[in-house]
Order: structure tokens, then sequence, then C-alpha cells
């Protein structure tokens, strides 16, 4: 499975969901989905999700989730990326790229309405529960590599700094600290 068949695979759940915007349905349903594919391909989605992984560790986007959530730990930082990719394709390179557009999806101004946090750990096991439901197995343990990218120094400030985090990120502000 390549990064478009994974994509693909997101779009087919979302479509199937009672709501895009719930995660950890749209994650249910892509996990039932990738259980019909081959052992093989089911293994190769590993390595796609821990890539889209990868490709999400920006200082930028966890000070969003930082704001969005009120807080946000390296596992919280895990579970915000998780729910993005639930989001689909273009939701996530979008918000990679300027994570302050988060702001204008509608599912985060609602959260913002309603105190809720953005977050979906069921994303990141949709590969894993998949391949236990296609084998009865676990995936293998070479089954992907991760390896972060460094994170941008210029972002080393302390998220709770109302100000800097307005500099940076002012739409989110707007919503979530003012």
């Amino acid at each position: 499975m390549n990064k478009q068949q994974f994509w693909q695979l997101i779009k087919a759940a979302r479509n199937q969901a009672s709501s895009p915007n719930d995660g950890e349905d749209v994650a249910r349903r892509a996990t039932s989905q990738l259980a019909t594919h081959p052992a093989e391909e089911i293994v190769a989605a590993q390595q796609v999700l821990w890539s889209l992984m990868a490709d999400s560790y920006t200082n930028p986007l966890w000070a969003a989730a930082y704001v969005i959530n009120g807080g946000c730990s390296d596992d919280g930082f895990d579970y915000f990326r998780g729910w993005l990719i639930a989001q689909g394709r273009e939701a996530f390179e979008r918000i990679v790229a300027d994570p302050d557009a988060l702001a204008e999806l509608s599912i985060v101004r609602a959260a913002a309405a309603d105190g809720l946090d953005l977050e979906c750990e069921e994303a990141l096991s949709i590969v894993w529960n998949a391949h236990i439901m296609a084998t009865g197995k676990q995936l293998p343990d070479d089954a992907f590599t991760i390896r972060y990218p460094e994170l941008d120094p210029t972002w080393n400030f302390d998220f709770d700094d109302h100000s800097e985090m307005t500099r940076r990120l002012p739409r989110l502000a707007a919503l979530y600290l003012e």
C-alpha cells in the first residue's frame, strides 16, 4: 500500500462514517476496510501511517494542538495528529503546511465553541487492528520505521506565552485564547 492508496482508504471511511468529523468512526471503518486487503498490503500501510506521523511532527503544529487542546503532551500530540489524519488528505496537507489554518475548519470552530479536545488515538491503531482482524496475529516488529525530523528551534518557547502564540498563530489564538 502506498500513500495514495492509504488516503483513498481514509476518504472511503470518511464517506461511510455517520459523520466525517467523527475520527473514531472513520478509524473503525478504515480498519474494517483495510482488513479486507492482503496481509502484505496491511503491513505496508503501517509504514505509510507512521510516515504521515513523521511528516506532521513539527513545532508549529504542536503549538496549534497545544492551543486547541489546552495543552499537549507527547502522547497528546500523537493523538492530535491521528485526528488530523482522520480528517483526510486535503485537510492534513493544508494544516501541516499552515497549522493556523485549523481555525478555518468548521470542526475546529465547533470544538472551540464547545470546549472539546481534538484527538483520535484510535487512528494510530488502524493498521495494527486491521492486521489482527485479517490474520489473527500482531503486526511484525519490523513493520515500520519512524524517523522524526528535528524540531524547529525558532519555535522553542513556552507555549503558555499567549502573546507569542497570538503572534505566531493569530487565527487560532482568536478562537481559543481571547
